[in-house]
């Protein structure tokens, strides 16, 4: 049974702890590492709305052919589509010819999955602007991505950064805006 004191304690106690839980609720956070989080909201602030969009990628050479199309959305989403081919070098009758183009079939495909920048170093070695990409191949058991890939930069025609599959000659990948089919 509740007396009259028990009450009146109640009274008082419950709007304190009310007012307690609401200031303890606007604290700011407490990042376990202030520099890397602040360091990831500027990242997001001044390149995160132009990664936005569709871009492609192709790189071409003596026994391969790549093509890369990826399409990042607002919400972190991923979608992308990728065309490989290879070829070897045989030698037939002393001559050494090129075998007809192949598909990489298990490297071919739709994907979809996610993106975000952020500042760290999640291989333990040197602090950098990453990329992050996660993707499945739609109806195939493994990964099209799960990278994380030194971020260099992206403007409103260019998005660079270290590829996973192929660089260009400068040592990045440039990946230009827009849609385009394969050259092949």
């Amino acid at each position: 049974m509740y007396t009259r004191r028990s009450l009146k304690l109640g009274n008082i106690l419950f709007p304190v702890l009310f007012i307690l839980a609401l200031t303890s609720c606007n604290d700011e956070p407490k990042y376990a590492d202030p520099e890397a989080h602040e360091k990831t909201t500027m990242l997001n602030e001044q390149y995160a709305p132009l990664i936005v969009g569709t871009w492609y990628y192709e790189n071409t050479g003596d026994k391969h052919r790549f093509h890369e199309q990826l399409t990042f959305k607002a919400d972190g989403t991923l979608t992308g589509i990728r065309k490989w081919q290879g070829r070897s070098l045989v030698t037939i009758d002393g001559e050494e010819r090129f075998t007809d183009w192949k598909d990489v079939e298990e490297l071919n495909g739709s994907f979809t999955g996610t993106w975000n920048l952020r500042y760290g170093a999640p291989d333990g070695n040197e602090r950098r602007n990453c990329l992050i990409l996660y993707a499945s191949y739609d109806n195939k058991e493994y990964m099209a991505y799960s990278y994380v890939a030194t971020f260099d930069y992206a403007n409103e025609t260019t998005l660079r950064f270290k590829g996973y599959y192929y660089n260009d000659a400068d040592g990045w990948t440039n990946y230009h805006r827009g849609n385009m089919e394969p050259s092949f």
